[in-house]
């Protein structure tokens, strides 16, 4: 059956259909060569003659689906319009990846963005920088309006390198080559690359960019997180690319979403002073779990932790933070069964890096920007104002 078959016959929405597939409550499955979507007629009836799944049964989360091009998630890992994000992770750059999403189309060759340097006051954490550096974009961009795909892409590509430019150099200014395993010459002038004069106070060992740039590729995108969802909501309103930029910005300022990395860090920073077990016990007291461990996606572990945290292992075996990040990993890991998370990870790669604690949110937040605005291009071409929850009075 089709949907509009299946909301005929339950005599509900079409909505509400996609909100039993997302409640567990009806199966689907592709049509060969189509986005519909198929249902069992049987499951179907029988839902019928049970009657509507009781709100009771309903999870404290709000169930709704919105259909997507751009990211897939199974428990196994996560695709890019089709391409597996560990391979891309680890041949393909920033830029490379920031077009594909936005236009559908992976770039053969890598092609610089022009750097921005925006008149950003040195104050502020690192969290202050970036907002501050979206909105003064947008303040100077009398086009901000132009929502074409074409024109969302080019600004994404000001957008970020002026969140970069935003932050203040802690090295020497040198921007390092990027190299990618695919016969071309070392890259400078990446995303990743002058991300690294910002956040790092030395040169990177070998493999070190690498895996900065890995990073930014594995967080680019991650389906409909509550950054994106806010991103979404915005675009659907019609905000522009810079607005879309700041609503995602919001949800990801809070400590259950952007904020992980950080604690993750504390923790890390602690261990290298007491030991991996007082570490995360005083973790645990505060925040009842261990930071950076566990994602309900992927019940086997995170397979972007995997990455990175292998990218890190090749490059900075042997240093004494990588040694302390082994130790609170296995410490944990000896008392339940847990596997890092991309916040771990990122928590170990500033660490090795000597980078601030806050880094793992600058990473976070430039690299999912590229997210945010393709799914902004993908909601330009849907309904305007489509996101219209109904609330139940309660008072």
């Amino acid at each position: 059956m089709t949907a509009p078959e299946v909301a005929s016959r339950l005599g509900v929405k079409l909505e509400t259909v996609y909100a039993y597939v997302s409640r567990g409550a009806l199966g689907r499955v592709r049509s060969p060569g189509s986005r519909a979507s198929l249902f069992d007629a049987d499951e179907v009836e029988a839902l019928a003659r049970r009657g509507r799944p009781r709100r009771t049964t309903r999870s404290a989360a709000l169930d709704f689906v919105i259909e997507t091009r751009l990211t897939s998630i199974d428990a196994h890992g996560l695709r890019y319009r089709g391409h597996d994000v560990a391979g891309l992770a680890q041949t393909a750059s920033f830029e490379q990846v920031a077009e594909l999403l936005w236009t559908g189309t992976l770039p053969d060759r890598w092609r610089p963005w022009d750097p921005v340097e925006p008149a950003v006051s040195d104050v502020g954490g690192i969290r202050d920088r970036l907002r501050l550096a979206v909105a003064l974009a947008a303040a100077g961009d009398p086009l901000r309006a132009d929502l074409r795909r074409a024109a969302v892409a080019r600004t994404g590509e000001e957008l970020i390198g002026a969140m970069v430019g935003a932050l203040a150099i802690r090295g020497d200014g040198r921007t390092p080559r990027l190299t990618v395993p695919d016969g071309a010459e070392p890259r400078r002038g990446t995303i990743a690359g002058r991300l690294w004069t910002r956040l790092a106070p030395a040169r990177p060992r070998p493999g070190m960019l690498g895996a900065l740039n890995a990073a930014l590729v594995l967080l680019a995108d991650h389906e409909l997180a509550v950054s994106t969802l806010a991103a979404r909501v915005a675009a659907s309103a019609r905000a522009d690319p810079y607005a879309v930029v700041l609503a995602g910005l919001g949800p990801l300022s809070g400590p259950l979403h952007g904020g992980a990395g950080r604690m993750a860090r504390d923790v890390l920073d602690a261990a290298a002073v007491e030991g991996p077990g007082p570490a995360l016990a005083h973790a645990l007291e505060i925040y009842g779990a261990y930071p950076g461990f566990g994602q309900p996606l992927y019940p086997d572990g995170d397979p972007r932790a995997r990455v990175l945290l292998d990218l890190v292992r090749g490059a900075a075996g042997g240093s004494r933070a990588l040694a302390v990040a082994e130790s609170v990993l296995s410490t944990a890991q000896r008392r339940v069964h847990v596997e890092p998370n991309i916040d771990f990870a990122l928590a170990v790669l500033g660490s090795v890096a000597s980078m601030p604690p806050d880094t793992s949110e600058a990473i976070f937040t430039i690299a999912r920007s590229a997210g945010w605005l393709a799914h902004a291009i993908e909601e330009y071409h849907e309904a305007p104002l489509r996101f219209r929850p109904r609330a139940v009075y309660i008072g």
